[in-house]
């Protein structure tokens, strides 16, 4: 993607990684985990991967690291997912557009309408986090051959 991306956008690519876990990722992700607040899927993700940043793909698409969910998570607390506000998720990333992507305790994962998170409307983008993964590399697959990355 970033061979051709300064010839056909006119600027060089910014960011654009998958970065492996380090230790701290693979802490904040097990305090997560006895924390109860996060989806088994996701800890193991993070077991292996720190982050994803792909700031040239349309507007961006980013899975935040661990320490930042947990950052979040003390700061500002879960985020409701259910209509009778009993289940509560966990902002993993955004789409760099100012939506937010919620992994539910059960690793359903949600994308806000909006860029407000006090009380949200979303929608259902992936029944897990591999499901997401596979609309994220969908997204890059089509961006690298038409730009365009779709609307995840």
């Amino acid at each position: 993607m970033t061979d051709e991306f300064e010839r056909w956008h006119g600027f060089p690519p910014g960011a654009n990684e998958v970065r492996l876990a380090d230790h701290a990722d693979q802490a904040a992700a097990r305090t997560l985990a006895q924390a109860g607040i996060i989806p088994a899927d996701l800890v193991t993700f993070y077991d292996t991967i720190g982050d994803v940043t792909w700031a040239d793909v349309g507007n961006g698409y980013f899975v935040d690291s661990a320490g930042d969910v947990l950052l979040r998570f003390k700061q500002y607390g879960a985020v409701d997912v259910s209509a009778d506000r009993k289940a509560d998720g966990l902002v993993i990333g955004s789409n760099g557009g100012g939506l937010s992507y919620v992994a539910s305790p059960g690793g359903v994962i949600y994308r806000t309408r909006t860029a407000s998170l006090d009380e949200p409307e979303l929608d259902r983008v992936a029944d897990d986090l591999r499901q997401l993964l596979e609309l994220l590399e969908r997204s890059l697959a089509r961006f690298v051959a038409n730009g365009e990355p779709g609307c995840l």
